[in-house]
């Protein structure tokens, strides 16, 4: 089967896809090893009518992924969080393509700024390794408390704790578009189309 997905930056027309994905990022943060942080609705909501989500709609008209975009440390620091995939659309390379697409939407918000992340996911360390991610110590991230109060919804938020922000079941990761060059003038698109071969 095949499925033609548009992947574009949120608006507030896609606002009533936020109750399925809030849903999924809630089944996601249970799921042993995701290490992914819960969001309600308000916040999501927040999120895409700021501009700073990316969302993937099917040819159908369904919701197959979702990214937001999250700045800390006085806008010094961006990550690219709470990337979901549909189960229906799982296993296709959709991942990759809605986080490249985020990471141009960053270099657009926030020119300069270090993007970083934390993961317990092979999957999206191989996918920011391809993006000129690498892997550092908890030390380089962001001191913003906020960004650590995001923590508290991971089920392994007892161990960050207990290391005082040292070190977790979490891989952190750090991009710095300025020494890797990798920031290009893609970012102005406003939506991408990629065609998803179900066999």
């Amino acid at each position: 089967m095949n499925h033609d997905i548009e992947i574009t930056i949120a608006s507030a027309a896609h606002l009533n896809y936020v109750p399925d994905i809030e849903q999924a990022l809630l089944i996601a943060s249970q799921q042993k090893g995701t290490g992914i942080a819960v969001r309600n609705k308000e916040y999501l909501n927040g999120k895409i009518e700021e501009g700073k989500a990316v969302i993937a709609i099917s040819s159908e008209g369904k919701w197959a992924g979702f990214c937001y975009i999250e700045s800390w440390g006085h806008n010094k620091f961006v990550a690219n969080s709470g990337l979901i995939v549909s189960p229906e659309f799982r296993g296709v390379g959709l991942a990759i393509e809605i986080k490249k697409r985020a990471f141009d939407l960053s270099a657009k918000l926030f020119p300069g700024a270090k993007l970083f992340g934390l993961t317990t996911s092979l999957a999206v360390m191989k996918i920011n390794s391809g993006l000129g991610y690498k892997p550092v110590t908890f030390s380089e991230l962001t001191d913003d408390d906020q960004f650590w109060k995001g923590c508290e919804t991971c089920p392994y938020y007892d161990i960050l704790v207990r290391t005082k922000r040292d070190d977790c079941l979490c891989t952190a990761m750090i991009m710095d578009p300025v020494e890797k060059k990798r920031v290009n003038g893609e970012a102005h698109k406003a939506g991408v189309k990629v065609k998803i071969n179900h066999t």
